[in-house]
């Protein structure tokens, strides 16, 4: 270990504890990005020592990158340096709880499936489903914006978000919002933290509104004979008195990688699935509703076995994670469109994949716009960045945006994780400025390598 590495160690550690900080060579390559390791693992057991350990990190310019269980850090660009991870694993307090009021306030490194077995004693839970699934921490949910399918009933992380405390480069804790319902006053700033990846602070402490468990639950498919019937299944679902709350549709590959089984379906078919929650008279007249949909449409209605359901929606909200054990070179694109878009997107995302002759599955969150197209590559597949181009000129066709969520290292030299920078680019650039002066988060990362 050179004398520097050592010198900046021992003031890491007087900041955040001797025990807390690990420079060894196995400890920093299994917090690597995209083939860089660290120098530099810090492992900080209060709010206080994040904030330290960043003003070290901005007094000596390394470059940090903030995790929590890493289910997100294959997302973005690489990094242009990266000298320390700082790991929030070790925070995981809940700070405050109300069940009564339906609110929490939890450190960020709680995992998410310790939350959800904490709150569901009392009947509550947080309704989301995001990547990296039980086993993600609560700051990398908020910091990613991360959210599955359940997103079309009740939104994403900035629908549940009160308040967050966050550290910055300065050394200071700084809060934003409150944690109780009503608290809408002054500049959200928490509304910039959720989704920025760690590039404007560190996520400590989240507030968060919670909801009752629904009474019971239920899963219907609809088989359409073409993206023309799932278009009127989707368009009648939404237009009908009930709100599902999961509504998402796979395509005869999706279907086959969901649920581990063939399911003999054509290329042209698609399967829409539905998840309505309430009394089991609610989930009846659901049933006889979307019996009637089907009917209308010639897609043939089935009510799935719950331990099946809730397999298959687990495999769903995390597929890129599960591609990527099963596949090291599984590459997953996310796109964001105009609701009406989605069945068009699909189809050209389709056509491109069999163009460029790539296996894909696509699975579309149909009712809030969002499309994954999820892609096994075989060795030196060289069509990957002009399939991934395609693609995404076909999204901002349609009026939406692609992000490469998921991909190999070897990809990202030739494919802009991001796409082009939007009109907000500059604003984004100048709160990068304001909270993160001399650049040490996640630098490159972000839009427009930020």
């Amino acid at each position: 270990m050179t004398l520097l590495v050592e010198s900046v160690r021992t003031e890491l550690a007087a900041r955040a504890g001797e025990s807390c900080v690990v420079t060894d060579a196995a400890a920093c390559a299994a917090l690597a990005v995209d083939g860089i390791a660290p120098k530099y693992v810090v492992y900080p057991t209060a709010a206080a020592q994040v904030a330290a350990v960043l003003r070290c990190a901005a007094e000596h310019d390394l470059a940090v990158i903030p995790t929590g269980k890493g289910t997100k850090l294959a997302t973005g660009n690489p990094p242009r340096r990266y000298d320390l991870a700082l790991s929030l694993r070790e925070l995981r307090r809940v700070r405050h709880y109300e069940p009564a009021d339906l609110t929490i306030s939890v450190e960020a490194g709680m995992q998410f499936g310790d939350f959800q077995s904490l709150v569901g004693c009392q009947g509550l839970w947080l309704p989301l489903d995001p990547r990296g699934g039980a086993g993600s921490s609560l700051g990398g949910i908020v910091a990613s914006g991360a959210a599955g399918p359940l997103r079309q009933g009740f939104g994403g992380p900035r629908d549940m978000v009160l308040g967050l405390k966050m550290a910055t480069t300065d050394g200071k804790i700084v809060k934003t919002g409150g944690r109780v319902v009503k608290n809408v006053a002054g500049y959200d700033l928490g509304k910039l933290l959720i989704g920025s990846y760690g590039t404007l602070g560190v996520i400590v402490e989240a507030s968060l509104k919670l909801y009752p468990k629904p009474q019971e639950r239920a899963t219907f498919t609809l088989r359409a004979a073409t993206l023309a019937v799932a278009r009127s299944l989707r368009r009648a679902i939404l237009g009908s008195p009930f709100d599902p709350m999961r509504l998402v549709l796979l395509d005869s590959a999706g279907m086959a990688w969901a649920t581990g089984i063939d399911q003999g379906l054509e290329r042209s078919e698609a399967v829409v699935w539905v998840e309505v929650g309430g009394s089991h008279r609610v989930i009846e007249r659901c049933e006889r509703e979307l019996g009637k949909i089907g009917r209308d449409a010639g897609a043939p209605l089935a009510r799935l076995d719950a331990n099946m359901a809730d397999a298959v929606w687990g495999r769903i909200s995390n597929l890129a994670g599960w591609l990527w054990e099963e596949y090291r070179d599984a590459i997953v694109l996310k796109a964001v469109l105009p609701i009406a878009a989605g069945e068009e997107f699909l189809s050209a995302a389709q056509q491109a994949a069999v163009t460029e002759h790539v296996p894909a599955a696509v699975y579309a969150q149909v009712g809030v716009g969002i499309v994954h197209v999820c892609l096994r590559p075989g060795k030196g597949s060289m069509e990957i960045p002009r399939l991934i181009a395609r693609t995404r000129e076909a999204a901002l066709a349609l009026g939406g945006r692609l992000v490469v969520e998921h991909s190999p290292v070897a990809f990202k030299s030739e494919v802009e994780a991001w796409g082009v920078p939007g009109d907000d680019f500059e604003f984004m650039r100048r709160m990068k400025s304001a909270w993160d002066p001399k650049g040490i988060l996640a630098p490159g990362r972000f839009v427009g390598r930020l």
